[in-house]
């Protein structure tokens, strides 16, 4: 009833040629999308097998052939790194998942489902069970309809449960908001979730990362379980974590404690003063500051004003002055190669010139994180570098980027041009440096292998855990309950 009165109203949209054409065409576009998606992946994967003839796999290198081809593809895609090794890792797993990518090259499944499939089914090892549950999920994949992502993960893990119960992902929940979240203990371990201020949370990360390389390099951990660990120390206020190498006369005991964090944050004066709402960049976080919030940190903050280069001459050695490296850094904010976004705390000083040839001055110093630094020293990725920072990147095949200080839009004062001056060319053999490749402990085939035994092993514990509550000490013959867990 409405207004007292029976009230009734249908509606049937029109079935008309003009409407069914629309359809038609809205349908087409989306095959087609799905289909140019599955045609970049495969291309990507060609391109890496491509480079991998070319070069090998240089799998002991600390930038192997596939983080070359991960940063080539972010370059070109403009892209992060992490983003192209999504496309990379999707790529391959088109091999891996034949049956499924033909479902996906034929449009009918789209780029955000062949990726959920391609993460859920990645802890399997065994390949014939793969090919079995790469058969199952083709046959239903097609004729799913839109779900959400937790249905849709509930779907893939009920096929994949069915073959390889430790292979099923186990699902982590996030906190909202501004807390710190203690769990329930679980076999002596205890998860902890915390959402803080960016700059506590900046502090916070230091202060691990701290903690957790005051060992020597026998202790047995991971660099992960020596963090988790120093969360500890820090609470009982330890200056050092302690070393597990079980020698008497560990070095790690003669070495300094860790020196107090210091987190750098870059505003406008006038913000600091009150008379601007802009808002302040924290250095190493890649993340904002509201001017409110800024005004409250600085009451408890060092201030120091940032030294625009713009008249001074080079600099005699190779390292910068603290003043020139904190400009450089404040200028870039990032580093500066494309589709990197490394915060400049964590970047090398490059000389665009190499030093000697070129001059220690802003006009010749950018940030590049070390894997950059890498692929522009190895893997022939060439650079020009601009009065006002701006750089022009020349990569392999003769593509060409450009790529501008992070402070254009935040701090555009600080892109005011510092000419490089010009050095008198100096003998190769004066300015010869030895640089070696840095070589990895373990090859990415070894790490992504012990990652997913390690993961394997959880869900078997959690499973052997979940029998013995529900059906006592032996574990039913099958369990056909899918997850959530």
């Amino acid at each position: 009833m409405f207004g007292g009165s029976q009230y009734h109203e249908y509606f049937e949209p029109s079935d008309t040629a003009e409407s069914r054409a629309l359809l038609t065409s809205i349908c087409a576009s989306a095959r087609a999308e799905n289909q140019e998606a599955a045609r970049r992946l495969a291309s990507i994967a060609e391109l890496f097998e491509l480079r991998r003839r070319e070069r090998g796999e240089r799998e002991d290198w600390a930038v192997d052939t596939w983080a070359a081809v991960g940063a080539e593809l972010a370059a070109r895609l403009r892209i992060s790194l992490g983003k192209a090794g999504g496309y990379l890792t999707c790529g391959l797993a088109m091999r891996q998942l034949p049956d499924v990518a033909a479902v996906f090259i034929a449009g009918d499944i789209d780029m955000h489902l062949f990726q959920t499939v391609v993460f859920r089914t990645g802890l399997i090892t065994d390949k014939a069970v793969l090919a079995e549950v790469d058969r199952r999920l083709a046959e239903r994949a097609g004729r799913w309809p839109s779900m959400t992502d937790g249905k849709l993960a509930s779907e893939i893990d009920r096929i994949v449960i069915t073959h390889d119960p430790d292979a099923v992902r186990r699902r982590r929940t996030r906190a909202k908001d501004r807390e710190v979240i203690v769990g329930d203990d679980m076999d002596g371990c205890t998860e902890i979730i915390a959402r803080l201020f960016s700059t506590d949370a900046q502090a916070f990360n230091q202060r691990l990362d701290a903690l957790a390389n005051s060992v020597c390099a026998d202790d047995p951990r991971t660099k992960q379980q020596r963090r988790a660990d120093a969360y500890g120390a820090l609470a009982v206020r330890a200056e050092r974590l302690a070393c597990q190498c079980g020698d008497p006369g560990c070095p790690a005991a003669e070495k300094p404690a860790p020196a107090p964090v210091v987190i750098h944050v870059v505003a406008e004066e006038a913000t600091l003063q009150g008379r601007s709402d802009n808002p302040a960049y924290v250095l190493g976080a890649n993340t904002l500051i509201p001017g409110e919030l800024l005004l409250e940190l600085a009451k408890q903050a060092r201030l120091s004003p940032l030294i625009h280069p713009v008249d001074l001459p080079a600099e005699s050695g190779y390292r910068p002055s603290r003043a020139l490296a904190d400009f450089v850094r404040s200028r870039d904010l990032t580093c500066r190669a494309p589709g990197c976004d490394k915060p400049a705390t964590q970047c090398d000083l490059d000389h665009t010139i190499p030093y000697p040839n070129g001059p220690t001055h802003a006009g010749n110093l950018k940030c590049l994180c070390r894997h950059c630094h890498i692929l522009k020293t190895f893997w022939g990725w060439r650079d020009r570098q601009l009065a006002d920072g701006t750089v022009i990147w020349t990569l392999p095949g003769e593509q060409t980027y450009v790529t501008t200080p992070g402070s254009a839009l935040l701090f555009p004062s600080l892109m005011a041009p510092t000419p490089a001056p010009q050095r008198p060319p100096i003998a190769e053999s004066e300015g010869d440096r030895t640089v070696l490749m840095p070589r990895r402990k373990t090859t990415r085939a070894q790490n992504r292998a012990t990652y997913i035994a390690a993961e394997r092993c959880r869900n078997r514990a959690h499973q052997r855990a979940r029998h013995s509550a529900l059906f006592g000490s032996r574990p039913p013959a099958n369990d056909p309950d899918p997850p959530p867990f």
